[in-house]
């Protein structure tokens, strides 16, 4: 079936949107015993409202965006230096998670399914960031090792990130019934 400009034209709104979404949540830091941002739930909210290849593209703009320097990740920041950084490795996840969603969407319409497929897009998350966070800073001369990576940037995270997933899944899904392509 092809498309219209009418139809491309509201895609590339919709992702323009989404990117811009998953920026604002990026800067959105929530207090707490570790603080952490609102910007995994940007990106499974995209995944969840626009659909897997939509919500992809979303999530590549962003890094493409902050690649180059605009300031969308969090704390404001952008630039090649937080994708090399000790977090550039998550960023990174958000992409291939994304892919991998993408991939296996079709199987979300179960309940199980779609709690499989959006706790894998976590994993990958975390594989991806810790091992990143391991070898750089094993490059720096600051080895942690596993153990130390999982206790500093997965193991506080699990619980809030459960909860931005489920959010994102539940107002993803309702508000994606409202979206027109």
């Amino acid at each position: 079936m092809r498309t219209t400009a009418k139809e491309r034209t509201k895609s590339i709104a919709y992702i323009a949107l989404m990117t811009a979404v998953i920026a604002v949540c990026a800067w959105i830091t929530v207090p707490f015993t570790v603080p952490f941002t609102m910007q995994t739930f940007g990106v499974v909210f995209a995944l969840k409202t626009l659909g897997g290849k939509r919500g992809t593209a979303s999530v590549l703009l962003y890094i493409t965006l902050g690649g180059i320097g605009v300031p969308v990740f969090s704390g404001f920041a952008g630039g090649a230096g937080v994708l090399f950084g000790p977090t550039g490795g998550y960023i990174l996840g958000f992409l291939i998670g994304a892919l991998a969603y993408w991939a296996l969407e079709r199987y979300t319409e179960r309940l199980w399914a779609n709690i499989a497929v959006t706790a894998l897009f976590l994993l990958i998350c975390y594989a991806l960031g810790t091992a990143w966070f391991v070898i750089l800073m094993d490059m720096r001369d600051k080895a942690v090792g596993i153990s130390g990576a999982l206790s500093l940037c997965v193991l506080p995270y699990i619980v809030p990130d459960m909860i931005k997933l489920f959010l994102a899944d539940r107002i993803g899904k309702k508000l994606r019934k409202h979206v027109a392509f």
